[in-house]
């Protein structure tokens, strides 16, 4: 299955769950290890267990991808590892809290600026958001 197949994949399971703030951020050209980044919330931790849940079925189902995980003992924060793809669920507080989204589009990266001003983000590109 093709980074772009999958990714279609994680957002349509996303949205069937009820996802709030669905993000892709393209990470392709930026990144070595993967293509992009999809940041999304539950409502609850019950929720945010379960889409991942659904989402690592289904993605075993349809590519054959065994997807790893984290955070699932407590659903504050889960990571999904597709390989080509890292989905992060959240709790609306606690993804406002590491706001990641800030993190990888800060204008600050956009070359306007040096890195080494920002020593937080040093290091990181800024990715282009797909909608």
């Amino acid at each position: 299955m093709q980074p772009e197949q999958l990714r279609d994949l994680v957002v349509t399971s996303l949205e069937d769950d009820k996802a709030e703030k669905i993000v892709v951020i393209d990470l392709r050209g930026k990144s070595a290890e993967v293509d992009y980044m999809i940041i999304a919330s539950g409502r609850s931790t019950t929720q945010v267990g379960s889409m991942a849940e659904k989402l690592r079925q289904k993605v075993k189902a349809e590519s054959n991808r065994i997807p790893l995980s984290e955070g699932l003992t407590n659903c504050d924060w889960v990571l999904v590892d597709l390989g080509d793809i890292v989905v992060h669920l959240f709790r609306p507080e606690v993804r406002d809290f590491y706001n990641l989204e800030k993190m990888w589009m800060d204008p600050v990266m956009d070359g306007s600026k040096s890195p080494s001003d920002h020593p937080d983000k040093a290091g990181l590109a800024r990715p282009e958001v797909a909608h």
